[in-house]
Order: structure tokens, then C-alpha cells, then sequence
């Protein structure tokens, strides 16, 4: 195999194709970077079985061929290479090397068949969507992903299309996010739960241009994220998720509204008396007009009034301040509506529309 590709673009490839590279596995095979060159076509392929990646890397096929390199040392050799147009040949002892400029690498490598490949895809019944509305949709809700393996469908974001509406929903156990997305077309119904952590690699390899587009494919076991030059095929988890529907009640006994940045700021600089392992809850005590925010810990405590405009009555409730933050850093607008029932009933923070809605659970206090 010979191919001459250009560094910037090597290095823009193999950075892509790290997002699918075990850090352990037991197949050693699957720690490398599958190289191929074929009808003036050069693709790099990583796999970690729940996740895999090809992307196309701009550049000359002089000599086809295929063959496996570790991935973390091709990504660092790459990394420290000059700026100029780069190299890679390959022998029949499989050794690669790598010439940039006056820099010379020979690597080992491994053969190409060994390699584990992508499920095949059938490219039918695609959604369009905003490459940058999908970045934007898994930023703001895969913070309430669960971190804990202890139930898995926790662990991924559940993507539902019906007709012309995508919602993506993540919950915890102590907080829910959910978006809606509408699409310029009508689709038929479907719904699946998309790994976190396959989400969380999407949002770091998704343009952040509103007119580049990306197609997902649904298929029985599998997720495709295809996008120009890269195509990204992702295991779904097994199992019915969460009916949150029972969940969502539009009763609210206190209509509170308030500019977003000041609470959010507000709640930040109450985390200065919070270490972390700590449980303080942040205390809202909501009036006509104002709301008293206080935190009390053995370090120290703050208070502070916030103006708001508040419908319904009064009421004192306690939250996890980085629940809220998180919430209201996943929001864009000015203004910001809280719902709430009573101290022990979950808090809505929804917009109009419903484009958007958290929920938060409250936390016990003593007064």
C-alpha cells in the first residue's frame, strides 16, 4: 500500500477515528486503526464493538493495500509530524513507514483481515436533521445521563420520532431532559435508546454549521449517524424505555418567572460552600415579587434576593444546586418559567412551545 495525504487532513481523520478506539480490550486487534486504499479511496476504520467509525481521508492511492497500526501510536506520531504532505507505504512484513518532509517512522502493523468489521448498513427510510440542531439537542440533555452501569436504559437518551417531531429525552432518577426537534419532514413513528457514551463521542465529531446535514438510519440493533466522509454505527440498548409521559403534569400551584443568567449565577456562587460529596441543598423561598436563595454549610452560608414574577402562593423548596445549573446552562433563553405543586413535588422548567423541559427532583430540608 501507498498513499500521500496531506497532514492536516491525516490529522483531522485520526482524530475522528480515535472516538472508536478501546482504551483495553481483550482483542488486541481492535486497539488499531484499520487502513484502507482501494479505487482512489483511502478509509480509516476504529471499532470497539458498541461503536464504530469510518471516515474517508482526503488523498493519492498509489498502491492499494490494507493494513492495521495501533492507534495511539499512529495518533501521536501524526500529532508531531512537520507540516507538509505525508507518506505511508507498507511491505509484505506488514511494517509501515511513514515519511514527512526529512522525518521517517517505521512502524509494525498488523494484517488487515483480522480486523473486525462495521455491521453492514442499509442506507432506507433516513431522517434528515441540522448537523448542528443534533450537537446542540445532545449537549443540552446528556448531563442527565446516569453514570452508574446499575441500569442501563439510564445510561443512554431515548430518540423518538413521531411524524414531523424528534424528542430526545435522558433521565437519572433525580432529574429529566427532554427536547423537541421539528424536522422538515414527516416520518414514520420510531424509537430507540442511543448510548451516552456514543452520544457524547456525536456531539464532539458533529459541525457546529447550521447547512451541514446528517442522515440517521434506524435499523433493529443498530443506530447510523452518516454525515459527509464519516459514517458513524452505533449498538442501541435493549429494552423499553421509562414512559415519563405520567410524569409531565401541567398542575402548579406557583408560576414563578426569572431572568435566567441571575438565578443561574445566583446558585453558582452558592457553590462556593459546597464540597463535593457534600448533599447542601440550595433553599428557594419564593414571595410576591422576590426569592430568597440560601445555602448554609459547616464552611459558611449566602443568601441573596433575586427580583421575580411570581403567580400562586408562597412556597419554600430545597434542590441540588448542580442539578439547576446543569438545567439552566441547557438553556439559551433570556427569561426562564419554574412550575412547581408543593416542597416535595418535582419542579418543571419549561418554555412555551415545550421545546424544552427539565424536571427536578427537590431535596429535604430542615428549615
Amino acid at each position: 500500500m501507498k498513499i500521500i495525504c496531506s497532514k492536516s487532513d491525516l490529522v483531522k481523520a485520526v482524530n475522528i477515528s480515535m472516538r472508536a478506539v478501546p482504551v483495553r480490550s481483550t482483542v488486541p486487534i481492535l486497539e488499531c486503526i484499520l487502513m484502507k486504499a482501494s479505487l482512489n479511496r483511502i478509509t480509516f476504520t476504529t471499532n470497539d464493538m458498541e461503536m464504530g467509525i469510518e471516515t474517508i481521508v482526503p488523498g493519492s492511492v498509489i498502491e492499494e493495500g490494507m493494513i492495521a497500526i495501533d492507534a495511539k501510536i499512529f495518533s501521536d506520531i501524526v500529532r508531531k509530524l512537520p507540516d507538509a504532505d505525508v507518506t505511508l507505504t507498507t511491505d509484505a512484513n506488514m511494517t509501515a513507514t511513514i515519511v514527512c518532509g526529512k522525518t521517517k517512522f517505521n512502524v509494525s502493523g498488523h494484517e488487515g483481515d483480522d480486523f473486525t468489521d462495521l455491521p453492514a448498513v442499509e442506507k432506507e427510510d433516513c431522517i434528515e436533521i441540522s448537523q448542528l440542531t443534533l450537537k446542540e439537542t445532545i449537549n443540552r440533555t446528556i448531563f442527565s445521563t446516569a453514570q452508574s452501569e446499575n441500569n442501563k436504559l439510564m445510561t443512554g437518551e431515548l430518540f423518538e420520532i413521531n411524524g414531523s417531531q424528534l424528542k430526545v429525552v435522558s433521565l437519572d432518577g433525580h432529574r429529566v431532559a427532554i427536547r423537541r426537534v421539528e424536522l422538515k419532514e414527516v416520518y414514520s413513528d420510531k424509537k430507540v435508546v442511543v448510548p451516552g457514551k456514543t452520544l457524547q463521542e456525536m456531539s464532539k465529531i458533529l459541525s457546529s454549521e447550521a447547512d451541514d446535514t446528517v442522515n440517521l438510519y434506524f435499523m433493529n440493533n443498530h443506530i447510523v449517524f452518516d454525515m459527509p466522509g464519516t459514517t458513524v454505527v452505533s449498538t442501541l440498548i435493549e429494552g423499553e424505555f421509562f414512559d415519563i409521559d405520567h410524569m409531565l403534569s401541567k398542575d402548579y400551584e406557583t408560576r414563578m418567572n426569572v431572568n435566567r443568567q441571575t438565578l443561574l449565577s445566583s446558585i453558582d456562587r452558592s457553590t462556593l460552600f459546597v464540597r463535593e460529596g457534600d448533599k447542601k441543598p440550595i433553599i428557594m423561598d419564593i414571595h410576591d415579587g422576590f426569592m430568597k436563595m440560601t445555602i448554609d454549610s459547616p464552611i459558611g452560608s449566602m443568601d441573596e434576593d433575586i427580583d421575580i414574577e411570581k403567580e400562586g402562593r408562597d412556597i419554600m423548596i430545597g434542590f441540588n444546586p448542580k442539578f439547576m445549573i446543569d438545567a439552566l446552562k441547557a438553556i439559551s433563553d433570556e427569561d426562564v418559567t419554574l412550575y412547581l405543586l408543593n416542597p416535595k413535588a418535582p419542579c418543571f422548567i419549561r418554555d412555551e412551545n415545550e421545546t424544552y423541559t427539565y424536571i427536578v427532583l427537590p431535596v429535604n430540608f430542615v428549615k
